[in-house]
């Protein structure tokens, strides 16, 4: 399958995108600037318990971790690229229900 055969992450978790916007607030403009563009390559598998959801091809190399806050506690994790400049996966830490898209097959 191609990229543009993948359904747009804001697509699929809207309420997710938009505060992943708002949590990043004005701080990083080049993250921001790619959140409506991110595809959702579906739900990492690398382990039973992970629960990233995949914004590029599993396996990708994730050396960069940007987090998330509310409240002074993280809620959000972004795992970068080796530029630390595009988004991989995301993985929720809130508990929050994300539906079945979410859930593994």
């Amino acid at each position: 399958m191609t990229v543009d055969g993948l359904p747009l992450l804001a697509e699929v978790f809207p309420e997710l995108t938009a505060d992943i916007v708002r949590l990043l607030g004005d701080d990083d403009p080049v993250l921001i600037a790619q959140i409506p563009a991110l595809r959702f390559h579906g739900v990492c598998t690398c382990t039973p318990t992970c629960r990233a959801l995949l914004t590029a091809p599993q396996g990708s190399p994730t050396p960069y971790l940007c987090e998330l806050e509310e409240h002074d506690e993280v809620v959000i994790w972004l795992s970068l690229d080796p530029t630390g400049s595009v988004i991989v996966d995301i993985e929720i830490l809130d508990g929050r229900d994300l539906g079945p898209a979410a859930r593994r097959t």
